[in-house]
């Protein structure tokens, strides 16, 4: 007799509305069949009103994991059995993880963005003084993350104060970073120290692709490392004016790659190919 075969995948998958242009499953699958592994990557449609029960059948198929997106990352917390601490910060999960019967929520987005700062960005975040240009989901994430990661300052620029106040006493609250809000008024002059200045809003994503913040891009210096979290396209008009003024920069495809890898690891255990991940998600998008 032959080894007995196995012809059952273990499932993850993706939540949320809409979905269907969401590449998270050519990048995860990639990963799967690099190393070898029977997992299929599901992309799901769950309206709001259907969360709960989307929940339940995930504990019912024992799905291994899912990821969270608009609009689920805070709705779901209340359906889980735990929640990791800086999400729980956050006040946001993009990742859940199946631990025998408890579900966990984690949050990556965050520390995507940490991880392709420190390897691609080549700066470690500990003692930098941070502009943040938003104070939406995505910024929330990076915002709690740097705070943690030891960075001295982070002034959160945003349009709507009562939004940009809340994130600052997240971070001044739960961390020993200080953190300060600026209006976002008028166009915004980027201070000489800083060292770090990030486009956490969706401006410049696609469609959009010519939109750009409104700040005064001669303040940006060479000294500085400008990073934009829109991943499509990677070269949005702000990083192009960055390097213009000689200041390196980072694109928002290292980010949506190291958040699917380390959600990746937390599903399977195994060290996300990482290489072939990025290497897929950039075909999709150039195709």
């Amino acid at each position: 007799m032959g080894e007995a075969r196995n012809y059952q995948a273990e499932l993850v998958g993706l939540f949320g509305t809409p979905v269907a242009e969401n590449p998270s499953v050519v990048m995860q699958e990639a990963g799967f069949r690099a190393l070898g592994l029977n997992w299929r990557y599901i992309t799901i449609e769950v309206l709001p009103e259907d969360l709960e029960d989307a929940i339940i059948g995930m504990r019912a198929f024992r799905m291994r994991g899912a990821n969270l997106t608009m609009p689920h990352k805070t709705s779901v917390l209340q359906y889980l059995d735990e929640v990791a601490t800086d999400a729980q910060i956050m006040g946001a999960v993009n990742t859940v993880v199946r631990k025998e019967n408890r579900l966990v929520g984690e949050n990556t987005d965050g520390k995507g963005f940490l991880t392709a700062l420190r390897r691609e960005g080549g700066i470690d975040p500990a003692g930098k003084r941070i502009a943040l240009l938003g104070a939406g989901g995505a910024a929330r994430a990076i915002a709690v993350e740097l705070a943690l990661a030891g960075a001295a300052h982070i002034i959160v620029v945003n349009r709507t104060e009562k939004r940009g106040a809340a994130l600052v006493d997240i971070v001044n609250k739960h961390t020993k970073t200080k953190a300060s809000l600026v209006p976002w008024k008028a166009t915004y002059k980027v201070p000489s120290d800083v060292d770090v200045l990030v486009n956490a809003t969706s401006i410049g994503f696609s469609p959009d692709v010519n939109a750009r913040p409104d700040l005064a891009f001669d303040t940006i210096t060479e000294n500085m490392i400008v990073c934009d979290v829109v991943p499509n396209p990677p070269q949005t008009p702000f990083l192009k004016e960055a390097r213009k003024r000689g200041a390196r920069t980072l694109d928002g495809q290292g980010m949506i790659v190291y958040q699917g890898a380390i959600g990746f690891k937390l599903w399977t255990g195994r060290e996300a190919p990482v290489e072939v991940m990025k290497e897929a998600l950039e075909k999709t998008m150039r195709s």
